[in-house]
């Protein structure tokens, strides 16, 4: 499966607007939830910390696919990245993902979501918008 590449602009972008992350409950109706912890975690990967274990976990725990979306007002510019995500409960990012949240007061996750990127689309207004570009 062919992977995604993040430009410098959206791992920035990512670093520091909201992100809202997207997936399929399983009466087919949509899931929104914000995830404040969302980050890059490689070129073609992002990462949150899943600490509700809500929605957003079922649907990834049953194999709903993932859609990332973030947009910055001031610019208007945005992005949406889809792909597949894995939970991972255990191992080493899970590990960091446990002390980081202890450090700033947050309860033990239950799960650190890994979203592999599969395609980036535009949500900048324009010719464009709403338009697979990777």
């Amino acid at each position: 499966m062919e992977m995604a590449t993040l430009t410098p602009e959206m791992k920035d972008m990512i670093a520091k607007q909201q992100c809202f992350i997207g997936t399929v409950n399983a009466d087919g109706t949509p899931n929104v939830a914000p995830k404040r912890s969302t980050r890059v975690l490689s070129d073609d990967s992002i990462m949150f910390t899943e600490g509700t274990g809500g929605a957003t976990y079922a649907n990834i725990k049953r194999g709903s696919k993932v859609s990332v979306s973030v947009v910055n007002r001031e610019t208007i510019d945005g992005y949406r990245f889809v792909g597949t995500a894995l939970l991972e409960e255990s191992g080493e990012l899970y590990e960091q993902a446990v002390v980081m949240s202890a450090k700033i007061g947050m309860p033990k996750p239950r799960a650190v979501t890994v979203i592999h990127i599969e395609e980036i689309h535009s949500l900048k207004p324009g010719p464009n918008a709403g338009k697979k570009i990777l």
